[in-house]
């Protein structure tokens, strides 16, 4: 959903402001193309383009994606999901000012510390899933452009597109000998990501006061992935009828809870 390719000024070539200069070469005597001295680090590449979401129902499905698959994989122990956030993946990117920015992107086997940019260089590893979120300005690039950065360059390992204003639009991709080969809906109308052991549910309901059918991760045994609120409610619920069932055993031996200190 997020735009692929931010506009480039005439002069200079790379943003002096973003990056330093001792990363960039840039022989203009020489009229010749500029160069990277050294690859720069996330702390030293841009993280954000200024470009909001495409409307207030992509940021909340963005939000329900990311936050319930942190919270599991917190539960798991490893792996990272962001969102909106910009991956590198070659120098040709920070000469062009090409920066890529998934909707949402997951990375097992690394540590879950805060980033700032995903960088493959830095990471040595590649995304292994992306979602992108369809809008009319940006379907064209999500399901062309896009899925062949991801498919030929960045090699990510599972694709997967979803329309938030048309839950019919709903595709997966699979990387099998360097190719995607399109995804097949299982029995129970899902798509089952093979890097997760999850699946990808159209999910009727009602989410942040907005009722919509939403994307959401579920086991494989149709349970949804709960947000963190939703995980505190259900915590809450479960720790009041415990309570409530050893009030009930502490009465049938005649004992009066209320009256235990």
């Amino acid at each position: 959903m997020l735009e692929t390719t931010l506009t480039k000024p005439a002069q200079p070539a790379i943003w002096s402001r973003d990056i330093p200069q001792d990363v960039i070469y840039k022989a203009d005597q020489q009229r010749v193309p500029a160069v990277l001295q050294r690859l720069p680090t996330q702390d030293e590449l841009p993280c954000d383009d200024g470009v909001p979401m495409e409307s207030g129902r992509h940021r909340l499905q963005m939000e329900l994606l990311v936050n319930s698959l942190d919270l599991w994989l917190e539960q798991q122990g490893d792996g990272y999901v962001s969102g909106n956030m910009f991956v590198y993946f070659s120098d040709k990117q920070v000469l062009n000012q090409d920066f890529r920015g998934p909707d949402v992107f997951v990375v097992r086997g690394v540590s879950r510390v805060e980033r700032k940019s995903w960088v493959v260089w830095e990471e040595g590893k590649n995304p292994d899933i992306v979602i992108e979120l369809l809008s009319e300005s940006t379907a064209a690039v999500d399901k062309g452009e896009k899925k062949t950065i991801y498919q030929n360059k960045l090699q990510v390992e599972e694709y997967y597109w979803f329309d938030p204003f048309n839950s019919e639009d709903f595709v997966g991709w699979r990387l099998e000998q360097g190719v995607y080969q399109k995804k097949a809906l299982d029995a129970k109308n899902r798509l089952i990501s093979q890097q997760l052991g999850l699946a990808l549910v159209r999910w009727e309901g009602v989410f942040n006061h907005v009722k919509a059918v939403w994307l959401r991760w579920a086991t494989l045994d149709d349970e949804l992935l709960p947000t963190p609120q939703e995980y505190e409610r259900r915590e809450k619920e479960q720790a009041q009828q415990r309570a409530e069932r050893l009030a009930a055993k502490l009465r049938a031996l005649g004992i009066n809870p209320d009256e235990l200190g």
